[in-house]
């Protein structure tokens, strides 16, 4: 097995997020031959640690497939990777040493954009904590938004949660009707909005982003409060989808947590123009790595 793999090209496609890294061998059929797994790849924590997880993924992955991960040289890899945009960390992480006969890097979001539409021209939307637009249009990366929170990312979770706590604010002084989604987030902070302040000091995305589900279920009930939220929330997608569009993203995939829950809020124009991904980041770093 391992004598007939050193004869052969395979390809390495590697998906580096923030939350966790994935790697996938393919040979020159497509059949997965080994994957392996480890913790967080953004240049976020460091181009170092970044490569050091990808490379703790790929040694699970040549493991399960039986290779050495220190010999090889008919290996192509394609490394989507987190927080590629950064300033350097491209440079950096393409003067590092590494095993691989070819190796080419890209974002995790353009590893998710070629895997959604099987490298063909195409846009993606994702709405998780953040939220971000990103198309491949004729080779060429185009994005929209996604530039972090609180200054961007709208319909995001973190941006329903932030909604959530601004209306229950105000709903506290009597701005605003206490509906029962502000009256929930006001109990949790014992309906003192002095804990809230205290919160928000100490907050991150991720906090607010725990609301979003609140949000959703009393916007599902029928909550006027949390129906405006989710509605300008959904309206900052279509925005998003719109913008690829008009790039030239022939259809446009939504991935990510609040993707599902968001998708039925969104303007008719915008949803025939989305699409189910065909595969997910992986399968977008192996298709780069077979372009090598």
């Amino acid at each position: 097995m391992t004598a007939e793999l050193k004869d052969q090209v395979l390809f390495l496609g590697v998906d580096g997020g923030g939350t966790g890294c994935r790697a996938r061998l393919v040979d020159e059929a497509g059949n997965v031959l080994g994957q392996g797994l480890s913790g967080p790849a953004t240049t976020r924590l460091g181009v170092e640690n970044a490569w050091a997880s990808v490379m703790r993924a790929w040694t699970g992955a040549a493991e399960e497939a039986g290779l050495n991960p220190l010999e090889a040289r008919n290996v192509k890899a394609g490394i989507g990777i987190a927080g590629l945009t950064r300033a350097g960390s491209r440079e950096e992480l393409e003067a590092l040493p590494h095993p691989f006969g070819s190796i080419c890097f890209t974002s995790d979001g353009a590893a998710a954009c070629l895997g959604a539409h099987s490298g063909q021209d195409g846009g993606i939307v994702i709405a998780g904590t953040g939220s971000i637009g990103l198309a491949i249009v004729g080779g060429q990366e185009l994005r929209a938004g996604g530039y972090g929170f609180p200054i961007s990312d709208e319909g995001s979770g973190a941006d329903l949660g932030l909604k959530a706590i601004q209306f229950s604010l105000r709903a506290f002084d009597g701005r605003r009707e206490k509906t029962a989604l502000l009256n929930e987030v006001l109990n949790r902070f014992d309906q003192t909005p002095a804990k809230i302040v205290g919160w928000m000091d100490k907050a991150t995305a991720t906090d607010y982003a725990t609301f979003a589900p609140l949000v959703l279920r009393h916007a599902d009930q029928g909550d006027a409060a949390a129906r405006q939220i989710v509605q300008a929330g959904a309206e900052q997608i279509d925005a998003l989808v719109r913008r690829l569009i008009e790039y030239g993203a022939p259809l446009v995939t939504l991935l990510g947590g609040l993707s599902g829950p968001l998708e039925p809020w969104l303007s008719p124009d915008v949803r025939r123009r989305l699409k189910p991904a065909d595969g997910d980041a992986v399968s977008g770093s192996i298709i780069l790595a077979r372009r090598l």
